[in-house]
């Protein structure tokens, strides 16, 4: 009886491990399915939805003077996106992922208690076309020294996942967007921006990759200097003032300063423009109101910021949208082709650029108007500029257009997609919802793979795949073919179109860092806005089809805009106030560090005799680019002389008439 109930005992505990193991191999099984179906599970696409209609925004009005003569060899084609703004529900896109861990890959290291370390790396090369290099930040010797600053000298091309440069400074893509399409009265566009430095790079080496050649010195407090290649200074960091100041390829400076209740100022073009950004809190998500004076215009832009790639970015939120009805208008095939009289021909800026953009012939929807409304405001403000800087525009001569049919036509494509994307934007603004960041920015463009084009709101400049440094302005094209690698901080882009010079050549691959990324989409979306508004004030005239009625109601405003504070009522004043720190940071910051790094030197720099050319016929912002700020000013009205250590130089209506 006894061996017969331990045989029973040992059945059946054999009998449960057996049930237990076949049990967990089910549930490991399971858990590998749900695994594999959730990675397989493609992101979901936005559906554009119906949005209600509401109140007013008033819109200046294109004009619709005289007939343009100028044409491109064929009309625009009407295929593209596969459908338009529907009345479904609104299906959000990927959110963004968290900063990579990984840093800087440095070389072999030498420390000396009693003396300076220093540290050799060489860095790594381009991006490649796939995307830019995810290795994180790379650079070439850097010495420091605890009591005395340190030098880093980047000796190769740039990497594109790498954060090496003065924080970007929220770059307004501000030229003048004409109140009658490019033609008289200005409005400017406005673009996004970075926030400042991250935690994971403060400072003014943090956020853009570093050209070939550069030195980049700190101070044991804090402050850095770089300087290109050439010896110019390039970026000037305060820590004291929490002021970045970046000195363009163009000879502009822009200054960005981060206030201490978090507000941010960016002035530029030597206090004529710039803005002051106030955040607030809007449903527990962080907006800003951004006042910005630009030719003499105060107005107002909205932005939501979020957290992308490891890196702070603000995306444009509209102030109004419109009924679905006029989206849908917008974005499908009218009736029939139209021909319109956009009246350019009396405008300098068409003059300039008539070898460089040809509006269409016929317009068979509003996608293709909203295409040429887009250019133009583009190149009229990149015109301005040059004007407002005393430097003489390049003119382009006859034959094709450098933007090809081609090229305008993926340009029209991406139109076609930021209508879609503003239609389901206004459906979660008429039911009070929440409009998710990453969706409507960069995040959702850079993982939806498909290929992207984006157009230059402002003067940039970018680090080319061979290390060297060029810039592109408003109006040239940009195009993103893939996504960029998990680690980057910055996506490779193609250059599609650019007006030459110190511009980066057409087909040169860039890396963009992306919160400058994102203001050439918000420059997009907010220039295309205006459009809307001018289209649909214009809609019956001009040679413009009749809007259905479902097409002309008022738009509504957006609910965060209800929220916002105040707008500024100083901001002219505050940006000549740091415009004129600045000056003073520049001289403080330049006097505590050396020219150029000890015992380090780069091959592509060169020699230490060459000298700084000075020539007639240059403007206040080149020289200052190339000697720094004078020790003083003697202002004779239309003559100032500028008195530098070893020089006097003479300005006559801004541009160099003596030296001595």
């Amino acid at each position: 009886m006894d061996r017969s109930f331990v045989r029973t005992v040992k059945c059946s505990s054999y009998l449960a491990l057996v049930l237990a193991i076949l049990g967990s191999t089910c549930l490991t099984a399971t858990a590998q399915d749900t695994n594999k179906k959730k990675s397989s599970a493609p992101a979901p696409a936005a559906a554009p939805a119906k949005p209600a209609a509401a109140p007013s925004r008033p819109a200046a009005a294109p004009a619709s003077r005289a007939p343009s003569n100028s044409g491109v060899s064929r009309g625009p084609t009407t295929s593209g996106a596969s459908h338009g703004p529907t009345t479904g529900g609104m299906s959000h896109g990927p959110t963004t992922a968290g900063p990579s861990a990984s840093g800087a890959s440095h070389g072999p290291t030498t420390s000396n208690p009693a003396g300076p370390r220093t540290t050799t790396g060489s860095a790594s090369h381009g991006p490649t076309t796939g995307g830019p290099s995810a290795s994180g930040a790379s650079h070439g010797p850097t010495t420091s020294n605890p009591t005395g600053p340190r030098t880093t000298t980047t000796t190769g091309g740039p990497s594109a996942g790498s954060a090496s440069h003065g924080p970007t400074t929220g770059g307004p893509s501000h030229g003048p967007i004409t109140g009658n399409a490019a033609g008289g009265r200005t409005a400017p566009t406005v673009g996004g921006g970075s926030r400042g430095p991250t935690q994971s790079n403060p400072g003014a080496t943090a956020g853009r990759p570093a050209p070939a050649g550069s030195h980049e010195t700190h101070t044991a407090n804090g402050n850095a200097v770089r300087t290109r290649a050439n010896g110019t200074r390039s970026d000037v960091h305060d820590v004291k003032r929490g002021m970045d100041i970046h000195r363009g390829l163009n000879g502009n400076r822009r200054i960005s300063v981060e206030r201490a209740d978090h507000s941010r100022i960016v002035a530029e073009r030597g206090g004529r423009g710039g803005y002051v950004h106030h955040p607030y809190m809007y449903h527990g998500h962080e907006f800003g109101r951004r006042t910005y004076y630009y030719n003499g215009r105060v107005y107002d832009r909205y932005y939501r910021g979020y957290y992308y790639r490891g890196g702070y970015v603000n995306v444009y939120a509209p102030a109004y949208y419109y009924g679905p009805g006029f989206y849908g208008w917008a974005y499908n095939p009218w009736p029939a082709p139209i021909v319109y009289s956009w009246g350019w021909g009396a405008y300098p800026w068409y003059g300039y650029y008539g070898g460089y953009f040809a509006p269409y012939p016929v317009y068979p929807s509003a996608a293709f108007w909203l295409t040429d409304y887009l250019i133009a405001q583009s190149l009229a403000a990149a015109y301005q500029e040059q004007v407002d800087d005393q430097v003489a525009a390049t003119r382009f001569a006859g034959g094709s257009p450098v933007l090809t049919p081609e090229v305008k036509q993926m340009i029209s494509e991406e139109v076609k997609r930021q209508v879609a994307l503003e239609n389901s934007e206004a459906q979660a603004n008429a039911q009070n919802q929440d409009i998710d960041p990453a969706s409507s920015g960069i995040a959702r463009m850079l993982s939806d793979n498909q290929t992207h084009v984006f157009i230059a709101g402002t003067s940039l400049d970018l680090v080319d795949t061979s290390g060297g440094e060029c810039g592109i302005s408003q109006g040239d094209v940009l195009e993103v073919t893939s996504a960029p690698p998990p680690d980057a901080t910055a996506a490779t882009a193609v250059v599609l179109c650019s007006k030459g010079g110190r511009e980066c050549s057409k087909s040169a691959q860039v890396s963009v860092p992306f919160p400058d990324l994102q203001d050439m989409q918000n420059h997009m979306r907010e220039t295309i806005d205006q459009g809307l508004g001018d289209l649909q004030a214009k809609q019956g005239q001009g040679g413009l089809p009749a809007a259905p009625p479902s097409a002309k109601s008022s738009p509504v405003q957006s609910a965060y805009v209800a929220a916002a504070p105040p707008a500024d009522p100083n901001v002219p004043a505050e940006i000549k106030q740091e415009t004129q720190a600045a000056d003073q940071a520049e001289r403080e910051v330049a006097s505590a560090v050396p020219s150029g790094p000890p015992g380090v030197s780069s091959p592509t720099s060169p020699a230490p005799s060459a000298p700084v050319r000075i020539s007639e016929g240059q403007t206040v912002d080149e020289v200052t680019a190339a000697l720094g700020q004078p020790k003083s000013v003697v202002d004779l009205g239309t003559k100032k002389i500028y008195v530098y250590p070893d020089m006097k130089v003479t300005f006559k209506g801004g541009k160099v008439s003596d030296v001595q």
